[in-house]
């Protein structure tokens, strides 16, 4: 609840009960093991597991990780333990703190992202699966699902059939057309998008003539993604009625602000913590500060106002 002039940060995302808008992004914060050295885990609104799949996977060749300017590649191509593993060692961990957990799934066919589901329906501790249909650092699946309409639609219909949990479907930025994406994962029964995953990008060892990636080509996410993203929240959100998860270059509180006032209803911190292990919870902090300074009652409140009457207040 708001008090003494601070905002109520609370928001609500799909049925999802978050403390404040500010999550963790897939892929940036693991299984959140390592973080909770850093702070306490109650802190963020909701955390976003790293991308799961069916079997364990060993990911892409070194080198991972390149620096660009104004951003970060990164070619890690979904390493993680599978889900069976997942589900008995990660899940039952990040359950003691409370906050609400989402499950990022990826997989190389419909089945795949069905079973996936299925496994974790019912799961304790798990809040909403967030559904990774964007993945530009794998060679099978993920990406190629979220290029097309009708192939994001047959996995989101094959999800939402496996489970009773929220789906969250997150988008590709490397398309002609976000929209056309965006409304078919709403038609197929999506509860909530995620937009951007990273764009695709590389980068070129002069010294020794080839890629520095191991797996050539990678994802390009940090500051240089914002303008991107920020856009793509705008569009979307003109052209579906689903909650929206702003995600790419958020590094301050004030940028989280914009992509409330965008109209997303919450943010992923992904890169942010690459930089400073803290940045998750500095974000909520400054963000609260910002909506206190610019006369918001809640973070509610600001979701989709840039988009109404020119932005002014009521």
């Amino acid at each position: 609840m708001a008090s003494e002039g601070r905002p109520d940060m609370r928001v609500n995302l799909a049925g999802i009960h978050l403390a404040n808008p500010v999550l963790v992004a897939s892929g940036t914060f693991g299984y959140g093991r390592e973080m909770a050295r850093w702070f306490d885990l109650r802190l963020v609104g909701g955390i976003v597991t790293k991308g799961t799949t069916l079997a364990p996977r060993a990911g892409n060749p070194p080198p991972r990780i390149a620096e660009a300017p104004a951003g970060l590649l990164n070619s890690i191509g979904l390493e993680n333990p599978g889900v069976d593993a997942v589900i008995r060692e990660e899940i039952p961990f990040l359950r003691q703190f409370g906050v609400p957990v989402i499950v990022n799934i990826a997989g190389e066919t419909v089945e795949e992202y069905a079973r996936l589901a299925a496994k974790l329906d019912g799961v304790e501790g798990v809040s909403a699966l967030e559904v990774n249909v964007s993945c530009p650092t794998v060679h099978a699946g993920g990406m190629a699902f979220g290029t097309d309409p009708s192939a994001t639609a047959a996995v989101v219909e094959a999800v939402r059939r496996a489970t009773s949990l929220p789906v969250i479907v997150k988008l590709t930025p490397n398309v002609t057309d976000i929209v056309a994406i965006a409304r078919a994962a709403e038609g197929a029964g999506a509860d909530a998008l995620t937009l951007i995953n990273t764009l695709k990008g590389m980068a070129i060892d002069i010294r020794r003539r080839r890629p520095l990636l191991g797996a050539v080509t990678g994802g390009l996410s940090g500051p240089a993604l914002k303008p991107v993203a920020l856009r793509m929240v705008w569009e979307v959100a003109a052209a579906v009625d689903l909650p929206i998860v702003g995600c790419g270059g958020i590094m301050s509180g004030r940028d989280a602000v914009e992509f409330l006032l965008a109209g997303a209803t919450a943010v992923a911190v992904g890169s942010a913590t690459l930089v400073d292990p803290l940045a998750a919870p500095r974000i909520v902090r400054e963000m609260e500060a910002c909506l206190a300074e610019e006369g918001f009652g809640s973070a509610s409140e600001a979701v989709g106002l840039a988009r109404r009457s020119g932005g002014e207040r009521a």
